[in-house]
């Protein structure tokens, strides 16, 4: 953890005759940006799997409707095909993992003592948004920062919400048929606004991290999708 929070501080000393006050904010926006530069090939990659995935849709369906009624030589059949066509199911979830450790010693370091002193504007970044709302209340000087949050976040959520529901639609053929599909299909285009509820709960330093990273997210899908 302290090599995180060593890095974090340097950047902030640099950014510093930039940002003045709001310089460690700063800082934890680059660390994240960071963060997903280096693990943008393993995305790239995850990516590609995606489109290949997409590609393969059609013969997917063809397969369930002909071995529908025999699950082993149904899965067989699959494996054989992304075994033929270099396609992993697994191939999207590696960069999420790859991120968990570092996410996980930065909400240590942000709900720590460290971000004392530290605020973005008027909003300290080791609180929450329930203490901006005891102090000030929502349009408070601290609760006005988290609108803005609220707000970046409900648009870039909006976006991937309708980016997802389209590729959904798209890849319909991959996922399993009954009624779990259909459900599946309505409630991950969703999920793009949990970003929101834990923006609300966590620390605004976590908040950021987070932010930042859903953000550089939809960004990279959309560039290269």
């Amino acid at each position: 953890m302290s090599v995180f929070a060593t890095l974090v501080e340097r950047l902030a000393d640099l950014l510093q005759p930039l940002f003045a006050t709001t310089a460690t904010a700063a800082a934890i926006v680059l660390f994240t940006a960071l963060v997903r530069l280096a693990i943008h090939p393993l995305s790239r990659a995850a990516l590609r799997g995606q489109k290949a995935r997409t590609r393969i849709a059609p013969q997917l369906a063809a397969l369930r409707e002909k071995h529908g009624k025999n699950p082993e030589r149904l899965r067989a059949e699959i494996g054989a095909l992304h075994a033929r066509e270099n396609v992993s199911p697994l191939q999207g979830i590696l960069p999420s993992l790859l991120q968990l450790p570092a996410f996980l010693l930065m909400y240590h370091l942000f709900a720590g003592d460290r971000m004392a002193g530290h605020s973005l504007f008027a909003a300290p970044l080791g609180d929450r948004w329930t203490d901006a709302l005891t102090d000030g209340g929502p349009f408070g000087p601290a609760g006005l920062v988290y609108v803005a949050l609220f707000a970046f976040v409900a648009a870039v959520a909006a976006y991937s919400h309708r980016r997802t529901k389209r590729q959904m639609a798209e890849t319909a053929a991959t996922l399993p048929e009954g009624p779990g599909a259909a459900t599946l299909a309505k409630v991950m285009p969703l999920l793009a606004y949990g970003t929101l509820v834990t923006v609300a709960v966590v620390p605004l330093a976590a908040a950021l991290y987070i932010v930042t990273s859903t953000t550089w997210t939809v960004v990279e899908r959309a560039l290269l999708l």
